[in-house]
């Protein structure tokens, strides 16, 4: 799918990025060269000097999707996914420091001698660029500076900061012809788990090993081409797109990998429009099957490849979440067109694959007059989750160009801002800066008003697959559906029970769907869900009101700094 990824979630799906036109001249130490790739300094959620802003936290749910759920709110971190891959695919020794603060990315700096040091940013983070920058200078002065990510579109950057190599593109190629390596070797896929420092209603969930789905990047960039889409415009815009795993062989050999080195049978699948690649997905399929793979996978699919499909299809695959894009139903994108997207949510829920909806406010035909409108159609699709993000012309973007061209780009908006999470950075012909604000607040409120907490739809969800799926012929269907059920009834029971009893006094008609939801478990799920509800559920009550509280209070929350070395034995 497509939306505006010029966000903090993102961030964490980019990597260092080469412009397939640029040949940097190799570094003189090759692979003896030691490199640091790392992201950028936090903390994140609050506003300083260097562009943190405290309504843009480095948590993609609460951040973009469950804001106005309080503590309901899904919050987790992602980690930097880009450089990761670019370690996993160098013969150099690397560090990897992911989320460092200021002073652990200045120790680091200081305590080992470096020859290269990789920056990966978005764009609201030039700032924190520019003074990691500085710090490299000063303390690391013999350190190559090398900056990618989407920080790299940014118009005049090369005089913004102080660094040798800007790169734009795809990362890995480019690291590896600097250091001499084979360019086109094939890709090492490292082990990373998709999430970290899970919370929910006031507890943090545990993080054993194969608790989390792991994350799995077979190819970057979409050849869709929405006209405010960064991913697309970075990897080469409309039509063209960078295949890491061209065949379903290779990529069941990475997920049979990543099975055993993380004990996981699920996959969250970074790949901008998964289901695109038909055939590269039946592939797998297939080797699914040979092997009894009842595996589930998150993917990001638009419309119209979602309809090269049979609902049957896609859950023998194993999918069982998809982030669909579902901008406007007056949008001009191709990737909606002849599909009646309502429709089409509720029949991927009703075969219990969660949906993720993404809508963009403010399009181009948006007006005081229909904007209301379109919120509640978006809202009305009632999926697991719903994305809100400003129509916003991104650096690099055929938006942005156009923007410019028309002379609409607002002069004195700082990058920091530019997020799609606040307000409009350009002029739009009908809706003002302030109100554009005040349009994607009340959309987030809306679908939280009027469809529930997201943990509630999930649930619903879960039941729905299970209902229809739990006597199939197919064993591997009826394996996955019995195996999330029996794992999850008690905790969504538990969990219901004290949603039922926060929503009775504020929205009773709520409160009854929810009560009728949990009594479904208890006929459906066994003892699990009729006995941990009387103990899980009043802590659950306890813990979603103290996380209210604290929130209330200006209670945020930071990813832990992470530190990875490889081949560096000797170094």
């Amino acid at each position: 799918m497509c939306t505006d990824d010029s966000t903090v979630g993102k961030e964490n799906a980019q990597h260092l990025q080469s412009d397939f036109k640029q040949h940097p001249a190799r570094h003189p130490k090759g692979i003896q060269a030691r490199i640091l790739l790392t992201s950028v300094f936090g903390p994140y959620a609050q506003d300083d000097e260097f562009g943190s802003r405290f309504i843009n936290p480095m948590e993609l749910y609460h951040n973009q999707v469950t804001r106005a759920q309080g503590g309901f709110s899904l919050r987790m971190f992602h980690r930097s996914w880009g450089i990761m891959l670019i370690q996993a695919n160098i013969s150099a020794p690397c560090t990897v420091l992911d989320f460092p603060t200021r002073r652990a990315f200045a120790r680091e700096l200081t305590r080992h001698h470096y020859d290269v040091v990789g920056i990966s940013s978005i764009i609201v983070n030039v700032g924190k660029v520019r003074e990691m920058c500085r710090l490299i200078r000063e303390l690391s002065p013999h350190s190559t500076i090398v900056i990618g990510g989407h920080v790299a579109a940014i118009p005049g950057i090369e005089s913004m900061i102080d660094a040798d190599h800007i790169v734009r593109g795809e990362g890995v190629a480019w690291m590896r012809r600097y250091l001499g390596e084979n360019e086109t070797a094939p890709i090492r896929h490292p082990a990373i788990v998709s999430g970290l420092g899970t919370r929910i209603m006031g507890v943090r969930l545990p993080e054993r090993k194969g608790a989390t789905a792991a994350t799995i990047i077979p190819s970057v960039g979409c050849p869709m081409g929405c006209n405010f889409c960064t991913t697309s415009a970075f990897f080469g815009g409309k039509g063209r797109f960078v295949n890491f795993f061209e065949t379903g062989d290779e990529l069941f050999e990475v997920m049979s990998r990543m099975e055993d080195e993380l004990k996981v049978h699920s996959f969250f699948v970074m790949d901008e429009n998964f289901l695109l690649h038909r055939t590269r997905a039946m592939s797998l399929l297939e080797r699914m099957k040979e092997a009894g793979k009842s595996w589930t996978m998150s993917v990001f699919a638009s419309a119209n490849a979602i309809r090269q499909y049979t609902m049957q299809e896609l859950v023998d695959l194993g999918v069982s979440w998809l982030w669909i894009g579902l901008e406007s139903p007056q949008g001009a994108y191709n990737k909606l067109q002849g599909t009646d997207t309502r429709q089409l949510t509720r029949e991927l829920r009703e075969h219990g694959i969660r949906v993720q909806g993404s809508t963009i406010i403010g399009l181009e035909h948006h007006t005081p007059d229909n904007i209301v409108a379109e919120i509640e159609h978006a809202v009305a699709h009632d999926t697991d989750f719903h994305q809100f993000m400003l129509y916003t012309p991104v650096p690099g973007t055929p938006l942005y160009q156009q923007m410019s061209e028309e002379s609409r780009m607002l002069p004195d908006v700082d990058y920091a801002d530019v997020h799609g999470q606040f307000k409009f950075n350009f002029r739009h012909r009908a809706i003002s800066r302030d109100d554009s604000q005040r349009y994607l607040d009340w959309a987030f409120w809306r679908d939280f008003e009027v469809n529930g907490p997201s943990l509630y739809r999930l649930a619903r969800t879960l039941l729905s697959g299970w209902k229809r799926y739990k006597h199939w012929p197919d064993a591997r269907v009826r394996e996955r559906f019995a195996s999330e059920i029996h794992r999850l009834a008690g905790v969504y029971s538990s969990a219901l029970w004290a949603m039922e009893r926060h929503f009775k006094k504020v929205d009773r008609d709520l409160s009854d769907k929810i009560r009728a939801l949990r009594h479904e478990f208890k006929r459906e799920s066994g003892v699990a869900a009729r006995v941990l509800p009387a103990l899980l559920g009043p802590l659950l009550l306890w813990t979603t009101r103290r996380e209210e509280r604290n929130l209330a209070s200006g209670k945020t929350y930071e990813p832990p700094t992470i530190l990875e070395r490889t081949n560096w034995s000797g170094a």
